[in-house]
């Protein structure tokens, strides 16, 4: 899923020296969780399940700036 949300990233736009970056972490203590994303500066944890999570993401927290309470931890 990393890939696709980098992916999804640079199709919208979004990437390149000092814009978005998407990167791989270890562990965030957050297992019972499920997958994580966490957005910084904002410190905003998502956990998602399909690629539609990571659009809605990319779109509406990346993009628009609006958090998505759905999917937030």
């Amino acid at each position: 899923m990393r890939d696709y949300a980098k992916h999804c990233v640079k199709q919208a736009g979004l990437a390149g020296a000092g814009e978005i970056r998407v990167n791989q972490a270890g562990c965030l203590d957050r297992c019972e969780e499920g997958p994580c994303i966490v957005v910084y500066p904002e410190g905003v944890w998502y956990t998602y399940v399909d690629r539609a999570d990571i659009d809605e993401i990319v779109e509406e927290h990346l993009r628009n700036g609006r958090v998505v309470e759905r999917l937030r931890i």
